[in-house]
C-alpha cells in the first residue's frame, strides 16, 4: 500500500532523509519513532503528497507520487501538527467544504456521522477559531477520516490532547485498524502506541535504523527497544 525507495530529502545544506526505504503492506499498522529533527515528520509529509523528494520514488496504493500525486492523495487521510482547517468557519462548514473537494456523494450524512465520532457534533455551528486546541485537533481527525482513506497518517496525533480525546483517538485508530485500513503513525512514545500498531520504525538522523514486529519486542520492552536503537546509533557513528 505504502512503498517508498531510496528517497532523500534536503533543506537547504541539511539533509533531512537519506537513502531511505520504507514499505507497508496493505492493513498494515506503524508506529514511526524518533527524536526530534529524525525525519519523521518529513516522511509522512513525502507520503501525504505535500512535500517532494529529492531522489527516489514513493508509491500510495499503486499510484506513484511523482506523476499522480492528485490520485493517491484521495486515497490518503493526514493529521499533522498544522490542523488545516478555515477558523471562519464552523467546524460543519469545513468538512463539507472537505467533503466537496473529495467528492462524497452523502456529504451531510458523512459529515454528521464524523463530528458524533469525535464528540463535537453538539459544536458543529461554532467558528473553529473559537475551539481550543484539543477540540480543533479532533476536528483535523475528523477531516482526515471523512473520505473513508485507505491509508491514515499520523504525525503524534496525541500532542496537546486531554485524556478524554486520547481515549477517543485510541479508539478511532483501533477501529481504523480493524476494519483494514493502512497506519503510521509516528509518536515519542513507543509505550501508548504498542496497542496500537504492529511495527516499529526508527528513524535517526534521516536514516531507518531498525524495524522490529511489537509481539517479538513485547509491549513492556517497548521503551527499551526504542531506546536502545537510538542510543545505539549513536555509538556506531561515535
Amino acid at each position: 500500500m505504502i512503498e517508498a525507495r531510496k528517497i532523500s530529502k534536503r533543506f537547504g545544506l541539511k539533509r533531512v532523509l537519506h537513502d531511505l526505504d520504507f514499505k507497508v503492506p496493505d492493513g498494515g499498522c506503524v508506529a514511526l519513532l524518533g527524536p526530534n529533527g529524525s525525519g519523521k515528520t518529513t516522511l509522512l509529509r513525502i507520503l501525504a503528497s505535500l512535500t517532494k523528494v529529492d531522489e527516489g520514488e514513493v508509491w500510495i496504493d499503486g499510484y506513484r507520487l511523482s506523476d499522480q500525486a492528485a490520485l493517491a492523495r484521495g486515497r490518503v487521510g493526514f493529521v499533522s501538527h498544522q490542523p488545516l482547517l478555515y477558523g471562519d468557519l464552523t467546524a460543519k462548514e469545513n468538512l463539507q467544504f472537505y467533503g466537496r473537494m473529495y467528492g462524497i456523494s452523502d456529504i451531510q450524512q458523512r459529515t454528521a456521522q464524523v463530528l458524533e465520532l469525535v464528540g463535537l457534533y453538539p459544536r458543529q455551528a461554532d467558528l473553529v477559531r473559537t475551539f481550543s486546541r484539543g477540540m480543533g485537533q479532533r476536528l483535523a481527525i475528523a477531516r482526515a477520516i471523512l473520505h473513508q482513506p485507505q491509508v491514515l497518517l499520523f504525525d503524534e496525533p496525541h500532542t496537546g490532547l486531554d485524556p478524554d480525546s486520547v481515549s477517543m483517538l485510541d479508539n478511532i485508530l483501533l477501529d481504523m485498524s480493524r476494519q483494514g485500513h493502512t497506519l503510521v503513525i509516528s509518536s515519542h512514545d513507543p509505550v501508548h502506541v504498542a496497542d496500537l500498531v504492529s511495527r516499529f520504525d526508527v528513524l535517526s538522523e534521516g536514516e531507518l535504523i531498525t524495524s522490529k514486529g511489537v509481539e517479538e519486542i513485547g509491549v513492556e520492552h517497548a521503551l527499551a527497544f526504542y531506546r536502545d536503537a537510538v542510543m545505539g546509533k549513536g555509538e556506531r557513528r561515535g
